[in-house]
Order: structure tokens, then sequence, then C-alpha cells
């Protein structure tokens, strides 16, 4: 727009000069137009350098003769400077487009005009030319599947009745992805990224209605290396699944892939949101267990971010920038990680206390002494009331804050030891219990109560509260100096609140799950209450999400916990690989001005029977 509007100014101001009949207007305008196109060509397209250097094939008989004589006037320098500025523009307008930055490091969301994506005639050619390339067998536009790709239930809102997507795909390797991408980049269709299905705050929600990329067929295991702690996979490789492929191999039985979240959750998923779980007190969050990855950017162009070595100081870390990236800057197609050894000997052990305070100074102590434990996990006393209502365990345990922690070491006698410092510590805290496993299958009905958690909740939602009943799965983390205070000021926050709540915490990193049972007429309330939560969190220096990441359900408390300008260079580097916008559009920040956040619905309210 910037070339139009320039050329159609400066052409009429120089034609209503030229017009006027003056020759000192004529010159006068014509030498600073020219000069303008002159400074501007240099600048935009290097094209008066080229220009002149053909030139010198000339003779320089002839430059002087015709050069100098019209040099001699101001109307004969006007209209040299007008050439070579006419000249450099046409050279620069006919040149291929090509993406051209703003001088500024960010990228304000006002910057920015509405992303144009293709319409439907644009989109039935991608999806011809998809299934051209990749097979029709893997294009699918049945409803049950595209039901299937709209939301999981899971999230505490659905998605808008108009977001679904129109087509889902499904590749098998990444020269696949490859294929698509190129496509949907040619015709500017929207791609959402998918896998597993189980994220949690509208990951996936289709907003463009589009394509959704599903790699759930990309689900092969293509090399371990147990003599250098690493594995190979596809993206679509779930986490159990690659534990139970290491379980049934000779020679891999001892290897475990470290982290365990949802436990239908792909790896490719897992890097996008930087997942963790139970064991990440050991092994850490995903950018920890992740060494390199392969990825096909919006235009199709394949990328590998490293090699196998555990360090490298080569160049930038795109691994760390796509770990966490929610499918906004490229489609992992493959994945290095890194392989953990399981603890020869380990137990369990369960941990009650007065006070959740009690808990939480325990943790610190334990740390501070440089105990390093497979997981430890807490509950509140609202959770335990319901692992003792749900009967999912043998015993009944007191309904104040417990502990669940794994401890680990070489032999039997490393973990006895443990066990007593551990007890020592705890009884320094005022432990009103003290128990542990004196074998597997007792360490295993131990951790059960923790390990089914989540089930627990569900099934108290849907039994006990109301068969429309929601779970509303919350994911503050703070710095472990600042969890006592931070779980007693939201418990004391939850209290003034009908609904029901119950937590279930990995207080190894800070991170904890204060999550809310409500009824659908209770929604407004809920989020009144979440809101106030991640409040108290980034008070107590915290994050709003831990390991769940931001989806469409947390930008606006990424706004409150980040500043402008952060955000804004999140834009700038989305739209310096995706300066289309057409990977996963609309997640963790906005990109288009015209966003008016709605894009989260309540759904319907069911008449309740109170």
């Amino acid at each position: 727009m910037w070339r139009k509007r320039s050329w159609g100014c400066h052409r009429q101001e120089w034609l209503v000069a030229r017009i006027k009949g003056s020759s000192v207007g004529y010159d006068a305008v014509g030498v600073r137009v020219a000069s303008k196109m002159y400074s501007r060509s240099i600048w935009r397209a290097r094209a008066v350098p080229r220009m002149l250097t053909a030139s010198r094939s000339f003779s320089a008989r002839a430059a002087a003769s015709t050069g100098w004589r019209l040099l001699s006037s101001r109307a004969g320098a006007g209209a040299i400077l007008g050439a070579l500025g006419v000249g450099g523009y046409l050279y620069y307008d006919q040149l291929p487009t090509r993406q051209v930055f703003p001088e500024r490091s960010t990228t304000p969301l006002a910057t920015l005009e509405s992303p144009l994506y293709g319409g439907e005639k644009e989109l039935k050619l991608a999806v011809l030319e998809i299934q051209r390339d990749i097979g029709k067998e893997n294009v699918n536009a049945q409803e049950a599947d595209l039901e299937l790709h709209t939301d999981n239930q899971l999230n505490y809102t659905r998605p808008r009745k108009d977001y679904k997507p129109r087509y889902v795909v499904y590749p098998r390797s990444t020269a696949d992805v490859s294929a698509i991408m190129k496509i949907a980049h040619k015709y500017s269709i929207p791609v959402v990224p998918y896998s597993g299905g189980t994220s949690l705050e509208g990951h996936w929600y289709s907003t463009r209605c589009g394509i959704v990329l599903d790699t759930s067929r990309m689900n092969k295991i293509l090399r371990v290396s147990p003599d250098d702690l690493d594995v190979t996979v596809q993206a679509g490789v779930g986490w159990k699944q690659l534990n139970a492929y290491l379980q049934g191999h000779p020679g891999l039985e001892h290897l475990i892939f470290g982290c365990d979240c949802g436990p239908t959750a792909h790896i490719c998923g897992m890097i996008n949101t930087n997942a963790s779980g139970m064991k990440a007190t050991k092994f850490g969050p995903m950018k920890m267990n992740v060494i390199s990855v392969t990825a096909v950017l919006a235009d199709g162009t394949v990328i590998k971010t490293g090699r196998r070595p555990r360090k490298t100081s080569a160049g930038y870390n795109l691994t760390g920038l796509l770990v966490g990236s929610e499918g906004t800057l490229a489609v992992i197609t493959e994945a290095t990680l890194k392989l953990q050894v399981k603890s020869p000997s380990e137990t369990v052990a369960v941990v009650q206390f007065p006070t959740l305070t009690n808990c939480t100074k325990t943790v610190s102590e334990i740390f501070k002494k440089g105990f390093q434990l497979n997981a430890i996990e807490l509950l509140d006393s609202e959770m335990m009331k319901l692992v003792n209502h749900s009967k999912s365990v043998s015993k009944e345990y007191k309904e104040i804050p417990t502990l669940f922690i794994k401890v680990g070491g070489i032999n039997k006698t490393v973990v006895k030891e443990y066990l007593k410092e551990l007890r020592a510590i705890c009884d320094n805290h005022k432990a009103a219990s003290f128990e542990f496993a004196k074998s597997d299958a007792e360490a295993e009905e131990l951790f059960t109560a923790r390990a089914n958690a989540l089930y627990t909740m569900l099934e108290y939602c849907y039994t006990d509260i109301h068969e429309d009943a929601k779970l509303w799965f919350t994911d503050v983390a703070v710095p472990l100096s600042k969890l006592a205070s931070t779980l007693e000021e939201i418990d004391e926050l939850c209290e003034k609140y009908p609904m029901k709540h119950a937590m279930v915490g990995h207080v190894g990193e800070g991170n904890f799950h204060y999550n809310l049972l409500y009824r659908p007429e209770e929604l407004e309330m809920s989020k009144e209450v979440v809101s106030k939560m991640v409040d108290i969190g980034l008070r107590n220096e915290g994050t709003c999400t831990g390991e769940h990441g931001i989806g469409l359900g947390k930008r606006r408390y990424l706004e409150r916990e980040l500043s402008p300008s952060t955000l804004d260079m999140m834009r700038k580097l989305k739209l310096a690989l995706d300066p289309k916008r057409i990977l996963n559009p609309d997640k963790v920040f906005k990109i288009d001005p015209a966003d008016e956040d709605n894009h989260l619905s309540a759904g319907e309210p069911k008449e309740l029977n109170t």
C-alpha cells in the first residue's frame, strides 16, 4: 500500500506543478520528488546502485556528452534524479513479495491489521491438493470426527457453536506435514495441530474453522539408545506407550521417560505445553527432557533444532523456543528425548499433618537437606475427604493435609536410611502420622489415593453434586518459600464461596491445582474465584500456569503476569515465523486487533433440581 499511495501523491504533485507552467516550480518539485524516490529506492531496494553498475557498460563518451549537458540546469538535474528514482521504484515494485519488518523490536497488537484467511474456494482447493499429496484416506470431514476434534469436554467452558474444524488431516511423516503446511500456506488456510487431545485450556479450539492437523498416526518409536539414555520418537507417541515399550524390551526395562502428565497425552502436546506431572520433582518438566525436535514451519519448511548431545552452545536455543509454544510457531513431528534410570529400590511414605503450613514447611526443609525424592505430592483435607468418600483405597485416612512421598535409592538399605531422616524432619513439624510401605504392592496401594485423585473428583462431581456438574482445573505455581502463605490465603478465599473445592499439588515445584467442583449455574461465581486465585499467586511472585499452558482460557491471566512489551516480543516472534498467522490462531496471545476475547462459551445450562 505504501508504494501505491506514495507514487500517486508524488506523480500528482509533479503534474500540478507542470500544468501551472512554472519552470522554477517544475524544477523544484522535480528535484524534491526525485530525491525522495531516489532515497527511498536506495533504502528499500538498493535498486539505484544496480542500475549504476549496469550503466558502466555505456561508453564514457556517451555519458559525458549526455549526462553533463543535462546536469547543466536544474531541470536537467531533476530529470536525471527523477529517472533514477522512478527506475529504482519500478525495479523494486517488480521484485517478488518479501517480508519487510518494521524497525521496532516488538509488535504491539495495535500496529497489526486483521489476518486474511482463504475462503471456501481456497479451502476446497487446498483440501484437493492435500488429498493428492497424502491420500484421500488421510483426509476426513465426517461429522463424528469433526466433533471429536472440536471439544474434549474437559475444559471449564465449551467452544463457541461456530468453532468447528472443516477437515481433519492425518499425516504419517514429517514429509506429509511439510506438504500439508505448504498447501495451507499457499491458500492461507488456518491449521490447528492436534494429537492426544488432553489439554485443558482450549488449546486446539478451531477459532478460524479451517484444518485440524492430527499427528496421532505418527506414533512410531524410531530409535532407542540405552548407552546414551535417549530416544527418538514421532510426535504422536504417548508417554505411557513409550514406557510400556521400554518395559517390554529386554535390556531396556530399567529405563523410563520421566514426565507423566495426562495418561493419554502425546509427546508433541507435552512439548507444546511444557507439561510436567508427578515425577517432575526429580526429572523436571518437558523443557528439561527434550534434547532436540524436528518441526515444520508455517510455510512447510522443515527444521531440526539440534543433534543428540546433552549440552550444546551451537546458536540460538530453538528447542527451548518451541517447548511451550503451543503449536503457534511450528508443528513438531519428531523429538529426541532424555531417558531416565528407574530407582532399583523404591517405597512410598504417607505423612499426615494438622495444617497446610506444617506440610509446606516440611517440604521446604526436606529439599534444603538435599533429598532427591522421586515424587512428593500434597492433598489437602478436602481432597482427603473425597478419597475416603470414594472408597478407592482399602483404608480410611484422617481428613487432614497429607503428603505422599516416593523415596528411591540404589538398594533397600539406602531407602531405609532416607526414611529415617524423613521421619525425623516430619516429626519436627508435628506430623500426625507417618507410615511407609513394606512391599511393592503396599507401595502401590498407598500411592493410589494420589494417583486416582482426578477420577475421584470427577466421580464426586457427577454422582454427588449434579450430573451436569463441572470440574475446573487450576494451575498456579509459586516459589516454594511462598507456598504456605499462598495456600492459606486461597483456602480462606474458597471458604467464602459455596462451591466444593479440593487441592492436589506437586509441592516439590510449588505447583498446585486448587480445583473447583461446581454446578452450571455457579460458573460465573467460579470464574470470579479463579481470577482472584490467580491474583493471589501473582502477588506471591508466581505464575498462572505451572504446567497446563495458556491456550485460550488463560490469555487474560498472561496479560496480568507479563508486561505488555514481553507479550509484544512474543507476537514479533510469531509474525517472524508465521507472517500469515495460520498456525493455531488466537492461542497464547491476541494476533488480531479485532479480537474481542469472546472465544469461550458457557453453553446452555440445564434446569437444575435443588
